[in-house]
């Protein structure tokens, strides 16, 4: 089976009426690959066959409506990101807002313009694309981070437990939620930078020597060259982040020297995150801490290798790191 995809999408139109059907397929044929149904119960079977890219839906049919169709699709996780456009002829406001309140993304009234059923078409599609994209984009991070992770016998569940808990701190120090998201899915690359260092220093099971521990130094500075001087603003913060996350708040750190507020607050949140996960997980080289001794530690380097603030903040929502340890702990 081939996974290339078809660059024209599908839309699939839902009516009981073949001359709205024939109407629909008139204005869209050009442009996209059309399906048709006559009856939710034979959208339903498509969308499951098919998974068209956008579902023209008429709400008045027998036996299951548009609404009941809509209602269902969105109750499905395999379905419920497709969007659904109602066309209709009712046209009262509190249809319109049903129509939303269920999940869909636009209502077209009937009888349809078809300069507009194109225009919203080409809108919503456009949404789509750019939604994918964005997808695409935080999987590709994620990839990328997981293989930093192979290289210095660490695991995929390492990076996904410490992003979840540089979100919490994020949040508590008063970041927004989309502030705490961008951290949270930047903060998997903070360690690409070790793809630049021999295997023979990362995966040696002893302690390393003094010219050896220099060379693994130079991850963070690899790791901001890995990721260049990028547009995305996503991409800058995962360069600060692999850059500054072992800086330490006395200026003790690494590879600047930084201290206090002078380190990103980013580079500060994923550097706590970071240890708090390494010590309560199994290594090759060391048993899990418990938390009380990893808790014990970090009060200890408040304010020599932490930010005391954030401290502060993962001891009053220690019972969501633990949550978070225990939803993805080692398989």
């Amino acid at each position: 089976m081939s996974h290339i995809p078809n660059s024209t999408p599908t839309i699939l139109i839902v009516d009981d009426e073949p001359t709205n059907l024939r109407v629909l397929k008139g204005i869209l044929q050009q442009d996209y690959q059309l399906t048709f149904a006559k009856s939710g119960e034979d959208a339903l079977q498509i969308v499951t066959d098919k998974k068209p890219n956008l579902i023209l839906l008429d709400i008045m049919m027998p036996n299951m409506s548009g609404y009941d169709v809509c209602r269902k699709l969105k109750a499905d996780t395999n379905t419920s990101s497709i969007p659904v456009i109602f066309v209709s002829a009712l046209n009262d406001e509190l249809d319109e807002a049903l129509g939303f309140e269920l999940g869909a993304v636009d209502y077209i009234t009937k009888p349809v313009s078809p300069a507009l059923v194109k225009a919203r078409v080409k809108t919503h599609l456009s949404l789509v694309q750019a939604d994918e994209l964005k997808r695409t984009r935080m999987q590709v991070i994620q990839v990328l981070g997981r293989a930093a992770e192979y290289k210095d016998n660490e695991t995929g569940m390492h990076v996904i437990r410490m992003s979840h808990y540089a979100k919490i701190l994020a949040k508590a120090i008063g970041l927004s939620e989309f502030q705490a998201d961008k951290i949270m899915h930047a903060a998997p690359m903070h360690d690409i930078g070790k793809i630049g260092i021999a295997d023979n220093i990362l995966q040696k099971p002893g302690r390393l020597t003094d010219e050896e521990m220099a060379e693994m130094r130079k991850h963070p500075e690899i790791g901001a060259e890995i990721l260049g001087e990028c547009e995305s603003g996503l991409l800058k913060l995962a360069q600060s982040i692999a850059l500054t996350h072992h800086e330490k708040w006395d200026g003790s750190g690494y590879p600047n020297g930084l201290a206090g507020e002078d380190i990103p607050l980013e580079g500060r949140i994923v550097a706590l995150a970071d240890v708090f996960d390494a010590l309560t997980s199994e290594r090759p080289y060391k048993k899990a801490w418990s938390i009380e001794k990893t808790v014990g530690f970090v009060q200890s380097q408040s304010g020599i290798h932490f930010d005391p603030k954030l401290v502060d903040e993962l001891l009053k929502h220690l019972p969501e790191f633990l949550a978070i340890k225990e939803k993805w702990q080692e398989v």
